[in-house]
């Protein structure tokens, strides 16, 4: 490991993080029209596809949480389609195989740890996975990929470490060590979908949109698994949660999928198509 690398985990490490995140919240929900105006400006966030004009957000936080403007990202409605379920970036998709997903060169994590659950790697082998980058100029509203019920959700406690590129080359098993908040989804054609959402420096809070009393960096210590005993109907592009301030979205699907050819780093926009059941 080189020695920038180095040091950047031994500050992270030190670093308080979680009540970094706290206190960065508060500082976004802070009312200052000027702050919004200026980090949509320095992060070139996308004004004109706002549901409301710039000046009608009060905090930066506010913006950040935005909606759209209605029917500006159409839902691709082929039954075998996967669609993304976020704006963000392409940063690696294919099969689960032997339960090892890859996170960057010479690293990488087992699906049951991301899941917190042993039974995942038999239940996911024939299935894939996909990992999605959203910066803080993107729209932070998660979406189900697919039709089906959300039967339940999981809640893992864990670190705040950044997602950015120099945090998945150099921390180990990045995304099975930060804070998750996962939405089980049942589908007929592509089985079980889980939607983990990880959090990351500055993203201590994560909320779902159907149960909104949900909510991560709270100071939970225990794994929380909730299933509804009444499973909750969604079609695909139906809203399940929301992100304060950018972070990661990991698909993983019980069933094959045949992602799109992006390249690493690709654009991607909610609704598009991201793979096909094979």
């Amino acid at each position: 490991m080189s020695e920038p690398g180095k040091l950047f985990i031994t500050g992270m490490r030190l670093l308080p993080k979680k009540p970094l995140s706290r206190a960065v919240r508060r500082l976004a929900s802070v009312h200052s029209q000027m702050a919004v105006r200026r980090f949509a400006a320095r992060y070139g966030a996308a004004v004109d596809e706002a549901e409301r004009p710039l000046e009608e957000y009060g905090s930066v936080l506010e913006f950040f949480t935005r909606r759209l403007k209605p029917g500006l990202r159409p839902i691709d409605p082929d039954p075998k389609v996967l669609i993304s379920p976020v704006d963000g970036a392409f940063l690696v998709g294919g099969p689960v195989g032997e339960g090892r997903l890859f996170q960057a060169k010479g690293r990488d994590y087992s699906v049951s740890a991301l899941l917190a659950d042993p039974d995942a790697e038999q239940v996911f082998k024939d299935g894939a996975y996909c990992t999605v980058y959203l910066a803080p100029k993107d729209y932070h509203r998660i979406h189900t990929p697919v039709d089906g019920v959300i039967t339940g959700y999981t809640y893992v406690p864990g670190e705040l470490y950044p997602v950015n590129p120099a945090a998945v080359a150099h921390v180990d098993q990045l995304f099975a060590k930060n804070e998750r908040l996962i939405t089980h989804v049942e589908s007929e054609r592509f089985g079980r979908v889980e939607i983990v959402k990880v959090g990351a420096t500055n993203v201590g809070h994560i909320t779902l949109t159907y149960d909104p009393a949900v909510a991560t960096n709270l100071g939970q210590r225990e794994i929380v698994k909730k299933r509804y005993d009444q499973p909750i109907p969604i079609k695909k592009g139906d809203e399940v949660g929301v992100f304060e301030m950018g972070s990661t979205v990991i698909l993983v699907v019980e069933r094959p999928v045949n992602f799109e050819a992006y390249e690493q780093g690709a654009p991607l926009r909610l609704g598009r198509a991201l793979g096909r059941a094979s």
